[in-house]
């Protein structure tokens, strides 16, 4: 599997990477490709959520946390540079087969850090029975977009309040009882972020696919179709 790897590492928004996805499974002939990502304080939500339902936005808009949908199903997930987030493009367009693939490549992962995991169901990664990552897949001219977000550190504060408007839940359930469904990555490895991605790479992939300037530009039009607000407002896409 190809590594894919940008001509410059500045920070980027998320949407540019929802973009990148997009653009790899188009233009790049490579049966499996592989990046990986972070961005700063964004809350990422689902085709099919309703974005008033979902997301807290006067709490995004008075902490800087931008919001945008993405064209995979599933939940809504706060995400900032403690968090480590995946895209595998392969082509299938066997969704469970793509998930297997997904999984078995973090877990494969984990288990060389020393981490116990396990798998569920629903395509999310556990560790002692809390979440540590989360998945999502969409089709795209017969290849599979798989996703997923691994929790190394993060504000648990934001993530939080970002992502429900509901106060009475908030309160009710608060910042303890989301940690005891979730859990970080930090607390089970001496490994610093930077060692975890690149053993990441050197685990599962063999090569790289560099993009260009020219390729760079292109995805950035592209990202222009993610930052519209009728796409970002839409019940579905």
């Amino acid at each position: 599997m190809k590594f894919v790897v940008l001509p410059d590492s500045r920070s980027r928004r998320l949407s540019f990477y929802l973009a990148m996805e997009e653009y790899v499974t188009r233009h790049i002939e490579e049966p499996e490709a592989f990046f990986l990502w972070q961005v700063p304080p964004s809350v990422i939500f689902g085709r099919n959520q309703v974005a008033g339902n979902e997301v807290n936005t006067d709490y995004c808009r008075q902490h800087g946390i931008s919001v945008y949908r993405r064209k995979s199903g599933g939940g809504c997930v706060y995400a900032d540079e403690g968090n480590l987030m995946w895209s595998f493009v392969v082509h299938t367009e066997n969704v469970g087969f793509a998930f297997n693939r997904f999984l078995g490549m973090v877990l494969l992962v984990l288990r060389k850090m020393g981490v116990e995991a396990v798998g569920t169901s629903h395509n999310d990664i556990l560790i002692d029975g809390r979440k540590i990552c989360g998945t999502a897949c969409y089709h795209l001219e017969g290849h599979c977009i798989v996703h997923g977000t691994m929790l190394y550190d993060t504000n648990m504060e934001h993530m939080l309040h970002a992502i429900t408007p509901d106060r009475e839940k908030m309160q009710r359930k608060g910042v303890e009882s989301v940690r005891q469904r979730i859990t970080l990555l930090k607390d089970y490895t001496t490994l610093s972020l930077e060692a975890i991605k690149t053993l990441i790479r050197q685990t599962l992939c063999e090569g790289e696919l560099r993009l260009t300037a020219h390729d760079v530009a292109a995805i950035e039009d592209l990202e222009q179709n993610y930052l519209k607000q009728e796409f970002i407002k839409l019940t579905s896409c």
